[in-house]
């Protein structure tokens, strides 16, 4: 009986083995066969929602497991800003993130995290004074740093991380 026992142990053990081996286990869970869930793709694009062609040196909008990751907008970032101000500078940029996000599939109030860069931290409350109007709903976790100077002549550059909420 001790050698029978002993015989399938080592045979269950040796199957065992080879099963992990060869991924067995992840076959008759059926993870192996699945399909890549379309949320895992990794989809860059464009300012028009289309597949970015890879020619940028900056995709302006990536989707990934369900969140939109916004590229830092500066109030050039599309097209001239008509006037000099941090007002208007910040109108632009918050308006170039809503578009984008809401390109994405998100809303403003799906934004999850938002990081603004100014060019002067006498900006702040100006700024604060348009973000409002944006997040009536309450706004997003937001980081807020002065740096020395922003590409275009910027006053303001935001980047983001929004939610899906809708395909």
């Amino acid at each position: 009986m001790t050698s029978k026992m002993f015989g399938r142990r080592k045979l269950m053990g040796s199957l065992a083995a080879m099963a992990s081996a060869i991924g067995v286990g992840s076959l008759m869970t059926g993870t192996a066969l699945a399909k890549k869930s379309k949320d895992s793709d990794v989809r860059k694009l464009n300012r028009d929602g289309k597949p970015a062609d890879g020619k940028q040196m900056i995709t302006p909008l990536i989707i990934h497991n369900g969140l939109i990751y916004i590229a830092g907008q500066g109030a050039n970032s599309n097209g001239p800003v008509s006037k000099d101000d941090i007002e208007t500078h910040t109108t632009k940029v918050m308006e170039n993130v809503k578009e984008l996000v809401q390109t994405g599939g998100g809303t403003m109030d799906s934004i999850l995290q938002l990081t603004v860069y100014l060019a002067d931290l006498a900006y702040y409350e100006p700024m604060n004074q348009i973000f409002k109007t944006y997040f009536p709903n309450g706004g997003p976790a937001r980081t807020t740093v002065a740096v020395a100077a922003l590409p275009g002549k910027s006053m303001i550059e935001i980047n983001c991380i929004a939610a899906v909420v809708r395909k």
